[in-house]
């Protein structure tokens, strides 16, 4: 007689359900453990394996200009950034074996200087070589930056000729006018057969003007004949007239679109035939010097197959970037989907999330639902990033013979280092300084304040001696540009403002050490507030509270308030894209013509002249290649947005009161004030999803973003399905938590239904098939006062009543934990525990179930 025929029949398939039941929790542990570390490991060898930065471009004049001896800087050696891989972003071009500079006048450009821009056809004479006739070039309309202009005579070389009017006379010079061939096809030309098209600018154009061109008519290089300076890449969603990056076949597995290239052109002292730079860069003199570097674009536009199913993601706009670039790997997969990123307010997310209303969509979220309900989310955390301040500021040292000559020499070049403390951001945050208000009105209860950071004692006394020899004035350095609604971010800022001793006197209304004093409407003091009200703080958004306002005049300009004034970016991202593009968001002239009349958009400042600031992201300010702040974080350290500044912070977060799942670096406690290396403002996002979702398919799809996006995302590199730059790959304890959180997210939790009597000792409300119990309930073996259990496969529809999975602890408690600053990097071991009890947990549902089976008779 065998084993199992001496048991009853019913004893039998409960002690084989059992047996299964530990082999699969058996089986998690192990998988979840040996997974973290497998997938640690492999994401560590392809960090090492595959280059975490860009592919950088180098070309040399005596390499690549057949006639180098005669060019103005025969030892020019040009670096671009990135030249593969590129989408809508910022590049850096570098330089060496320049000759020093001269800034441009109103009737030169300028002497010793590169002009760069983007051009997207090659030459049909030498394809290897970009086409002068591509090239987004002209729209400023400064001294030797047009596409076209009067010549003298004897100075149109032979490739110009075509170009060219013939001269009758002193007051009818001979005209040279190089077109603009567009990517669509369309041609815009001057000069047709000889004769001038009356009516035609190829300046100014359909297809690019001083607002939308990325042209860089004058880059400066120093005394040591280097320079530097930041490029914007566009593509043919900016840009129609270049079409960079389109699809060039409907192959959706193509990785790369059409290709363009970055030209750089050197301008010596004079052109030929004149005595200073007047000429175009694109005239035949000028242009045979050129330097070229071939840009490679990812192709624009969705490359996920047409019927794949779509998921909604929903709010911070902090892991967008990195969505961006996993997206088309995952809808590639097999029964792959397309995932929309629906950027907002965290808040909204969550709540909606935590509703588990019919196909809620998947919450990206930095901080925990916090709403009037039970949180029952499981969290995992996908991307860890931060919130940085970028700036472009350009020399212009002052001219009343305080500025050393060394600083002089380096006037109009790009400042690079910058240091900020919570008091000197609260000043930004809160028009404080004078020019962050309207010019015409009524600033007298700022008192004696400076007009701008940079004329802020407070701000010198901590940064290099150099900022203090500036005299640079602009209403884009008296504030930061600030993104509108509510966010994450703004909580996290403030946050960090208010745990600074002496930022929160300053709000509060004590005056720094300099007599500097925060706009009363922004003290957070009712006494000292002209509203009776103090400004609450930490808040979730950016409020510009001073009702300041120039008075409209009758049919004249209209009113300008604070906010006309400075107005709000819509997202970070455009933040970030308008410091790279040197636009301040700067109110113009009003514009009586306009329809309907307004103030007319002031363009944006050039590289060599630029002062902007802005609150961005890490991601973005890497996108747009911004130079970011230093932060002083509680230890007393200025650090950079690093990704060794984001890892010893990670170290150094700790578990939210309310939801520990969810850790945050918390300026106010004593782990952030022993963190000397941590980036104050470094923050995790979470892929936040409710295992009460009825639809388990649902549940699945985005249980295997977490893991995707835990795992194989985290390996740096500019490639489509990788870590863009800007984020620190997750530690290994943090990818334990996310697939933790993965597999209890797609296992599901089903409501408890409620029972008219008593449950049999034993039953445990609100328990599936693989669903995880609340900390504080009954645990396995007890009885549960609620009642009843659920046996019901997980995707089941939702009973009258839930047993809440984390907001008391239990889900939460298996997923939490990360170690603390003191603690030694050990992998996935911070987990073991964690797992092993979420594992039991798991085990002691399905035992329980066990005893529900039906017997036989």
């Amino acid at each position: 007689m065998s084993v199992r025929s001496a048991l009853p029949e019913g004893r039998a398939a409960r002690g084989a359900l059992s047996g299964l039941a530990g082999a699969l929790v058996g089986g998690l542990v192990f998988a979840a453990l040996t997974a973290g570390g497998a997938a640690g490991a492999s994401a560590a060898t392809a960090a090492d394996d595959t280059p975490a930065g860009t592919v950088a471009g180098a070309v040399t004049a005596k390499g690549y200009d057949p006639d180098w001896e005669s060019s103005p800087f025969p030892n020019l050696a040009v670096t671009v950034s990135q030249t593969k891989g590129l989408v809508a972003q910022g590049l850096k071009v570098s330089w060496t074996g320049g000759t020093e500079s001269t800034p441009p006048t109103q009737q030169s450009g300028g002497q010793n200087y590169l002009q760069i821009a983007q051009c997207w056809g090659d030459d049909p004479e030498n394809p290897s070589r970009p086409d002068r006739t591509t090239c987004q070039y002209g729209a400023f309309g400064t001294p030797g930056a047009t596409r076209d202009g009067n010549r003298t005579e004897g100075s149109v070389a032979a490739s110009d000729a075509a170009l060219t009017t013939t001269a009758a006379g002193a007051l009818d010079p001979a005209y040279t006018s190089i077109p603009f061939r567009s990517a669509t096809g369309d041609t815009i030309a001057s000069v047709v057969d000889g004769r001038r098209v009356p009516g035609v600018d190829v300046n100014t154009n359909p297809f690019f003007t001083q607002y939308t061109s990325n042209e860089i008519p004058w880059a400066g290089t120093g005394a040591d004949g280097t320079g530097s300076t930041k490029f914007e890449v566009q593509t043919v969603t900016q840009s129609r007239g270049l079409g960079c990056g389109a699809r060039t076949s409907d192959d959706a597995a193509a990785t790369s679109g059409a290709s363009c290239w970055l030209v750089v052109i050197p301008r010596g002292t004079a052109d030929t035939g004149e005595s200073a730079n007047v000429s175009s860069g694109l005239f035949a003199d000028n242009w045979k010097h050129h330097l070229a570097v071939k840009l490679d674009f990812r192709p624009v536009g969705l490359r996920c197959a047409i019927g794949a199913a779509e998921r909604q993601l929903a709010g911070s706009e902090l892991i967008s970037r990195a969505v961006s670039s996993w997206q088309p790997t995952l809808c590639a997969q097999d029964g792959g989907s397309v995932f929309t990123l629906l950027t907002g307010t965290e808040s909204d997310a969550t709540t909606a999330a935590n509703a588990a209303a019919g196909d809620a969509p998947l919450a990206l979220t930095s901080l925990p639902y916090s709403g009037p309900d039970e949180d029952r989310l499981v969290y995992a955390p996908i991307g860890l990033t931060s919130v940085t301040v970028g700036f472009a500021i350009d020399r212009f040292p002052a001219q009343d013979g305080s500025a050393s000559e060394e600083a002089l020499a380096r006037a109009r070049l790009p400042l690079t280092d910058m240091k900020l403390t919570p008091r000197l951001i609260a000043k930004l945050l809160t028009s404080s300084y004078l020019d962050s208000l309207p010019y015409q009105a009524d600033r007298g209860h700022l008192g004696a304040n400076p007009r701008n950071l940079l004329f802020d004692p407070d701000f010198r006394a901590i940064n290099d001696p150099e900022w203090s020899q500036q005299a640079i004035a602009g209403v884009a350095v008296a504030d930061m540009l600030l993104p509108q609604g509510r966010s994450d971010v703004a909580t996290a800022l403030w946050t960090y403002v208010m745990a600074d001793p002496e930022a929160r006197e300053f709000l509060a209304g004590t005056p720094d050490d300099w007599g500097m004093v925060v706009n009363p409407f922004a003290s957070t003091t009712p006494e000292k507030n002209p509203t009776g009200t103090g400004l609450t703080l930490p808040r979730d958004s950016f409020p510009k509270p001073d009702p300041v306002e120039v008075a409209a005049t009758p049919n004249g300009p209209a009113a300008i308030n604070s906010v006309t004034w400075r107005p709000y970016t819509n997202d970070l991202d455009s933040a970030a894209y308008a410091t790279l593009r040197g636009d301040g968001l700067v109110l113009s002239a009003w514009d009586p013509a306009g329809n309907p009349p307004r103030y007319s958009r002031s363009p944006r400042n050039l590289p060599g002249t630029q002062a902007v600031i802005s609150l961005t992201d890490g991601a973005a300010a890497e996108k747009y290649q911004l130079v970011t702040a230093a932060l002083r974080n509680p230890a007393g350290e200025f650090v950079l947005p690093t990704t060794e500044g984001l890892t010893a912070a990670a170290s150094a977060m700790t578990a939210s009161g309310s939801q520990p799942q969810v850790r945050s670096f918390a300026p106010a406690t004593d782990e952030a004030a022993r963190a000397a290396a941590a980036y104050p403002l470094a923050m995790p996002v979470y892929a936040a999803a409710s295992p009460y979702l009825g639809d388990a398919g649902v549940r699945s799809v985005y249980a295997d973003f977490m893991r995707y996006a835990a795992d194989q995302g985290q390996v740096p590199g500019v490639e489509t399905g990788q870590l863009p730059a800007g984020y620190a790959p997750l530690p290994d304890s943090w990818r334990v938590q996310a697939r933790a959180a993965a597999t209890a997210l797609e296992n599901g939790l089903t409501a408890a239904a409620p029972t008219p009597s008593a449950a049999p000792a034993g039953d445990t409300a609100g328990i599936s098939s693989g669903a995880l119990p609340a900390a504080g309930s009954t645990s396995a073996g007890g009885s549960s006062a609620a009642g009843g259990t659920s046996a019901g496969a997980a995707g089941s529809a939702p009973a009258a009543e839930a047993t809440n999975p984390s907001a008391s602890g239990a889900v939460a408690g298996a997923l939490a934990g990360a170690r603390t600053a003191a603690d030694p990097d050990s992998g996935p071991l911070p987990a073991a525990l964690p797992i092993s009890l979420l594992a039991a947990l798991i085990a002691a549902a399905v035992v329980l179930l066990i005893p529900r089976l039906p017997r036989r008779p």
